[in-house]
């Protein structure tokens, strides 16, 4: 995925409970601070990252059934519905979720996952609405680090959505943001002018200037090759392969995108572009088929995810 996105929308993460779609909620009463339905969403979650949606969906709306004011039960619902592609259904839950939600953090969590949902649908403005209230309450409150995430991934959102211009003024105040960051260390300077570099040399390849694009790819490589960053060294032959893609050098753009993280989705939606461009249907199949392994709703799968649908049925 991006150097920019470390998405935070979902409890997936945290809620490791594994336990079978026929297990019912516990009698005892929740822990004080605890939604009623967390045993609940704990299951249904689990069911949601082994691909088995519609048992998820059946075990948040039995939840739902019986606490229909449980925040994560709203949220998670409509993240498994995002993934059905079930949009419309799925925002109503999230719409339920920002209303409901018992703390700031939970009103930013669901307001970011609401953003998600129509960047699944290449929604720019539409996600725009509400990631960016998140931002200006992050910036408000001084949380700089926090506000240039959220604008790098919303102007991600907007890069993959073919609006242009609203990617650069987001990843331009994402980058701002970011270097208001206090007690700025080197390194960390250098990994938000990575990004920016980086998001730079991305918006020129998609705006056809190679010579432009490959500029801010030797300065994102100058800037990795300081060694204060190594964790940023799959993001450096993604940026080579995404570049090559999208300025014409298919070949290239294969054997820099296979050097990247085969877990990302979205590297492994623009693999199987590329085998298309190179005649190869069988290879892209193949990895179309395993990007929507992916359970993922975050921008990598928002884009991927989608287009491997599209593309499997139209075969």
């Amino acid at each position: 995925m991006m150097p920019h996105l470390t998405l935070r929308l979902t409890l997936g993460t945290l809620l490791l409970c594994v336990v079978t779609v026929s297990a019912q909620p516990t009698s005892s009463p929740a822990p004080a601070g605890q939604d009623p339905a967390a045993d609940l969403v704990r299951q249904g979650q689990q069911k949601a990252r082994e691909g088995q949606h519609e048992e998820a969906l059946a075990i948040y709306r039995q939840a739902l059934a019986k606490w229909p004011d449980s925040f994560p039960a709203h949220l998670q619902t409509g993240v498994v519905l995002d993934l059905n592609g079930q949009y419309a259904e799925a925002r109503t839950h999230l719409a339920k979720a920002i209303e409901i939600a018992p703390t700031p953090e939970n009103k930013a969590q669901a307001l970011r996952t609401m953003a998600m949902s129509y960047a699944f649908e290449r929604k720019c403005s539409d996600a725009a609405r509400y990631a960016s209230q998140v931002y200006e309450t992050q910036i408000a409150g001084k949380n700089f680090v926090n506000a240039g995430e959220v604008a790098n991934e919303l102007a991600r959102v907007c890069l993959e959505s073919d609006d242009l211009d609203e990617a650069a003024r987001w990843y331009q105040r994402g980058h701002e943001a970011g270097l208001q960051e206090p007690d700025l260390k080197p390194e960390r300077r250098d990994l938000w002018d990575f990004r920016w570099e980086h998001a730079q040399a991305r918006l020129a390849a998609r705006r056809g200037n190679k010579v432009e694009a490959q500029k801010h790819v030797e300065a994102a490589k100058a800037i990795f090759d300081k060694g204060t960053n190594p964790e940023q060294a799959p993001f450096v032959p993604y940026l080579v392969g995404y570049v090559a893609f999208y300025t014409g050098d298919h070949q290239t753009a294969l054997t820099e995108l296979q050097k990247g993280n085969q877990d990302d989705p979205f590297i492994l939606s623009l693999i199987a572009q590329t085998h298309e461009k190179l005649g190869d249907k069988v290879k892209a199949r193949e990895y179309y088929e395993r990007v929507l392994k992916s359970n993922a709703h975050n921008a990598t799968n928002a884009y991927a995810r989608p287009l491997a649908k599209q593309k499997l049925s139209s075969k």
